[in-house]
């Protein structure tokens, strides 16, 4: 199987079936634009598909992972039905095609972590994470609910009282701290990662593939239990997505200054 057709996605096969994913945006930090988040979201159908893939591993090009959605992707969606209702069936596809895709994923955190880039991180079967790379869910700080991935790892992996702590408040915690809070496997210092990524990657690469590939499939039924909240979640942001306040979000983003909520005027 070829993957020729990806854009912002760089493939490179090695020894026993591990593939390794780049993203591959490094002048923006590898932020999610329209083409990069469908690319993230039917990749691994096409990895799960090919008979000559193990595992994937997947980092980020330069020094961040991937620093969230590209904010023009963000202004063309706002107030856009029909754009909203395209993004809502990839968003959900790319966290079930992760959930559903019966190799194992590895994800070398090598930076920041934010938007569709945390999705892949956290629901990763194994995430690698740099000591002082930061991840986070900041759409309250954009004007829409959590969605994404949100309601369907972070309780399970940090505990309610924390995921409320983040999600509420958009704040971002580093590798590090997600390692002690248990949302990584472990975290290293940046240079090491994507080596111990693809050791561990080798580990599952040459084990036995039906006992792994199960053992992901009975784990990840968690999740599946969780899909009714996370569909709900998905489709609480993008009716954000038709407010007013992504307007303003975007806005004082863009500006570097607080936003004033219409919502809480």
């Amino acid at each position: 199987m070829s993957f020729d057709d990806y854009g912002q996605l760089l493939f490179e096969r090695r020894d026993h079936g591990v593939l390794l994913i780049t993203i591959n945006n490094p002048e923006k930090y590898n932020a999610t634009d329209e083409q990069l988040h469908g690319e993230l979201a039917r990749v691994w159908r096409e990895v799960d598909a090919d008979p000559e893939v193990r595992v994937a591993v997947v980092t980020g090009a330069g020094r961040a992972f991937s620093a969230g959605g590209d904010l023009a992707m963000v202004e063309r969606m706002a107030g856009d039905h029909a754009r909203v209702s395209h993004m809502l069936k990839e968003a959900s596809e790319l966290v079930y095609n992760i959930i559903d895709c019966e190799k194992p994923i590895v994800s070398a955190i090598n930076g920041v972590a934010v938007g569709a880039g945390v999705v892949v991180a956290l629901l990763a079967d194994v995430a690698i994470a740099a000591e002082d790379a930061k991840l986070g869910d900041g759409h309250v700080k954009l004007g829409v609910s959590a969605g994404d991935h949100a309601a369907i790892i972070w309780p399970l992996l940090a505990g309610m009282a924390k995921a409320r702590y983040y999600l509420l408040t958009g704040e971002m915690v580093t590798g590090a701290e997600a390692e002690k809070l248990g949302m990584v496997a472990k975290a290293l210092p940046r240079e090491q990662v994507l080596d111990e990524a693809l050791r561990v990657a080798e580990v599952l690469a040459t084990g036995s593939q039906q006992a792994i590939r199960l053992t992901k499939k009975s784990l990840n039924n968690w999740l599946r239990s969780m899909g009714p909240t996370f569909d709900q979640s998905v489709a609480y942001e993008m009716l954000c997505f038709l407010g007013s306040d992504v307007h303003e979000g975007v806005a004082a983003l863009r500006e570097k200054r607080a936003p004033v909520w219409p919502s809480a005027r």
